[in-house]
């Protein structure tokens, strides 16, 4: 059976409950979004990642009540370089969305999620510790994997295989 194509008007998608409350809440905010393969992501902007994560998290239609995974992509040497990427699930309607911020190289920091679920904690500070991605407002942001000392951060396109000498 062939695959269908990806859905990227944000017009056709509006009926999807999680696109639709931040529309609904700040459409400005809402960057892209995109329905491939039976999963929705969508776009925002970093300054709205923390009350988009709490209004899917309280949202009455499908709350989002379950913090799956965060990780980043680095894009190098495109601008912007990285891409966050939260998973969400809401247990009660078995559904999924996927969103997504981007960083510019230069400034590669974003709002922590820790405050609306506390289990994003490591998660962040994995993301840091290897990408170098910073999280404002994280209770402990300190490396998690590398020792301490550690120079770069490993899973940047720009780092040299053997690391620095």
């Amino acid at each position: 059976m062939p695959i269908a194509p990806a859905i990227t008007d944000i017009e056709q998608l509006k009926s999807h409950p999680a696109l639709a409350r931040l529309l609904e809440w700040n459409a400005p905010m809402v960057q892209a979004a995109k329905f491939d393969r039976e999963e929705l992501t969508i776009w925002i902007e970093k300054e709205a990642i923390r009350e988009a994560c709490a209004l899917l998290r309280d949202s009455a239609d499908c709350p989002f009540n379950y913090f799956c995974d965060l990780t980043a992509v680095d894009w190098y040497p495109s601008e912007p370089r990285f891409e966050v990427v939260y998973h969400l699930l809401s247990i009660a309607k078995k559904e999924r969305v996927r969103l997504k911020v981007r960083l510019d190289g230069s400034s590669a920091a974003i709002e922590s999620v820790t405050s609306i679920w506390p289990s994003a904690n490591f998660y962040e500070r994995e993301v840091f510790d290897l990408f170098g991605v910073r999280f404002t407002g994280h209770p402990n942001l300190k490396r998690i994997m590398m020792p301490d000392d550690w120079e770069g951060h490993p899973l940047r396109k720009d780092y040299p295989v053997e690391g620095y000498r």
